[in-house]
């Protein structure tokens, strides 16, 4: 852990760097490239040693597939290979080596490249092989016209900059940013028009690293002082599960898990700060004209921390993650889409029996809030008083359905999973499974938006702000003309 969090340090220090003194306007993408992917291979040496080797096989030997497959299927066969070898390895890790452990593995950056390898491998199907009316409009937006090289994909899924912790970013993002065409991209995108006076801006990002480095820091000083007096073990001690009324249970179940939360905040941030120091995740202005650096940000902690329903803090938490597993399979599933999206979510994440059973929980988690949401809540939203007090109330049940369902996430084994899902009498299971059986389950219509835009009062200008954040998409492709480019961009971001 301390290798990782030194390394990230160091990683800081070298993206400040990389944009002084590597900038796209001074050097070569090829150079850009090459340097950030020597960078990123040297700090996976000295985190994880030789087992780093790991990364360049996966990257290898996928690169590989998609060059003697051909664009027709590799996505599939990228898709088998990377999840494939990402769980033996982290079987081999789990079951031989260091079962029960939270130390920084080398598992942990190759969840990040599989996401990769397989993202880009659908985006070069899409481009290269299905055709254009066939594709969703975030398909057609980030498509892959053209095969990567070797250099390219390796600097793509093995940059300094993302190799520890991520976030995921789209190929063509990643393209632009080495190029140094993001900038232009996106002024001319935020105003929806081809020509902006803004166009060889360089906007600093400073401003937005200083402030997630101050979250960061706070962030971890809540980790290392009130998470340890909160451990969530102790929702399952026999004593306190014996002498604790039902609701100080219920609200030490609450604490606990908010406390969990912060170590995940500190490293995502860092890893935001990051990118944004090499002055990747430019985004573009607001209304306002203030710079927007969350172009690969992976959270949004007010939103986490008040969400009023189990979709809204799946939205605002771990938010690549969730867009990968929606263009990967959510989107192409042909049947049951939500299931076969947590069952992938837990895969992916690892082979703990804990983190079946949570992804199972969600899933009776994720259509009981939606089947309330959608016969019910219209009723409350027509005054703003009930409103607040609705608000407020699933507020409540939302954090408290998290904190329930992630319980065994952090327990990672099965009997003390167990032990304390039977010490709540499955309660909300059962409470799951009721809601399921009395309400219909309708599917969201598309073009009703009357209830689905009513928003939570605390958080409206929030969630006004990130409006376009949540389903943008940012494109870029060396066989695609500027205007192209921006004007799909300003389609998806209409839509």
């Amino acid at each position: 852990q301390v290798n990782f969090v030194v390394c990230q340090l160091f990683a800081l220090l070298a993206a400040i760097w990389f944009r002084t003194y590597l900038h796209s306007s001074k050097t070569s993408p090829f150079i850009r490239h090459v340097v950030a992917t020597l960078l990123g291979l040297y700090l996976a040496l000295f985190c994880f040693g030789w087992y780093a080797l790991h990364f360049v096989i996966q990257s290898g030997i996928s690169y590989y597939i998609m060059i003697i497959i051909g664009v027709e299927n590799m996505h599939k066969y990228c898709f088998v290979f990377a999840l494939g070898y990402l769980t033996v390895c982290q079987i081999t890790r789990v079951y031989i080596f260091d079962y029960g452990q939270y130390s920084a593995d080398f598992s942990g950056p190759m969840m990040i490249i599989t996401q990769k390898i397989t993202s880009l491998a659908f985006e070069i199907h899409d481009g290269m092989f299905r055709k254009n009316e066939d594709l969703t409009p975030s398909q057609r937006c980030l498509a892959v016209r053209r095969m990567p090289s070797l250099l390219e994909y390796l600097s793509y899924n093995c940059n300094f900059m993302g190799i520890l912790a991520g976030p995921l970013c789209s190929y063509k993002d990643y393209i632009t940013f080495i190029e140094g065409r993001s900038y232009q991209l996106q002024q001319s995108e935020a105003n929806g028009k081809e020509d902006t006076k803004y166009e060889q801006t360089d906007p600093s990002p400073n401003i937005a690293v200083a402030q997630k480095l101050l979250i960061c820091g706070l962030s971890l000083l809540f980790h290392m002082t009130i998470t340890k007096t909160l451990p969530v073990e102790y929702n399952i001690d026999d004593h306190f599960r014996a002498t604790a009324s039902w609701p100080v249970r219920f609200f030490y179940l609450y604490l606990s898990l908010m406390a969990a939360r912060p170590k995940y905040y500190f490293a995502w941030t860092l890893a935001d700060a990051i990118n944004n120091a090499a002055g990747f995740g430019f985004r573009g202005y607001d209304k306002n004209g203030v710079t927007r650096w969350d172009l690969i940000s992976n959270l949004r902690i007010q939103q986490i921390e008040f969400s009023t329903s189990f979709k809204m803090f799946l939205d605002n938490w771990n938010i690549q993650t969730a867009l990968w597993l929606k263009r990967v399979c959510y989107e192409r599933a042909t049947f049951s889409p939500t299931i076969q999206t947590f069952i992938l979510s837990a895969i992916w994440h690892g082979v703990y029996p804990g983190y079946y059973l949570t992804f199972l929980t969600g899933v009776l988690m994720t259509l009981a809030a939606r089947a309330i949401r959608n016969n019910i809540r219209h009723y409350f939203v027509e005054s703003p008083a009930v409103k607040l007090c609705y608000d407020f109330i699933t507020w409540m049940a939302t954090q408290l359905a998290i904190s329930y369902t992630v319980v065994p996430f952090v327990l990672l084994s099965v009997k003390p999973s167990f032990t304390f899902y039977s010490s709540c009498y499955f309660c909300l299971h059962i409470a799951s499974i009721l809601v399921l059986s009395v309400f219909p389950l309708k599917r969201t219509q598309k073009g009703s938006k009357k209830h689905e835009s009513v928003q939570p009062l605390w958080s409206k200008k929030l969630e006004e702000e990130n409006l376009l954040q949540k389903n943008s998409y940012s494109t870029t492709n060396n066989s695609f003309g500027q205007k192209q480019e921006i004007t799909c961009r300003y389609q998806a971001l209409k839509q």
